[in-house]
């Protein structure tokens, strides 16, 4: 990302990449610790299990690396909390956790575009899906010469 992309052999997984994938693999006290301010937790379900961090648990620095996610390399239709997996990928970047940002993203569209359009609450006629990553098809647009310029 930004012009400095983690190369990988074949078969070879990023270190986020492989914390996710194991059985033990990320320690919820150890996020909630760096990613809440002192005191605050996730949110969990009746049996327990931890869900969520809300904005208003989370340090600044938290909530700045969740808008840029949300933002731009993982989409959301809402940004007042963030899921357990979103946090592990807060908690591998300020840990400093090699992460291979392509594959993220591609697993997120993977995702997004698999996803059941939900309908709107009030007019069944509308989608209540979020438009997933705008800066990439902007930038496609682009780059296949349709003219992104806002309109005022």
């Amino acid at each position: 990302m930004l012009g400095d992309p983690l190369v990988l052999e074949e078969g070879q997984q990023c270190e986020f990449s492989q914390r996710r994938n194991r059985v033990d693999g990320f320690d919820e006290e150890a996020i909630a610790q760096l990613l809440c301010t002192p005191g605050q937790d996730f949110t969990r379900t009746a049996a327990g299990r931890q869900v969520q961090i809300m904005r208003t648990s989370m340090t600044t620095l938290t909530q700045t690396w969740m808008t840029l996610l949300l933002s731009n390399v993982l989409p959301s239709n809402h940004n007042s909390d963030l899921p357990l997996p979103k946090c592990q990928l807060v908690y591998a970047i300020l840990t400093r956790m090699s992460i291979h940002v392509a594959q993220v993203i591609a697993d997120a569209i993977y995702l997004f575009a698999g996803m059941a359009p939900t309908r709107h609450p009030l007019d069944l006629d509308k989608s209540n899906k979020a438009l997933g990553f705008p800066a990439l098809i902007t930038g496609l647009c682009q780059s296949f010469g349709v003219p992104v310029t806002p309109v005022k």
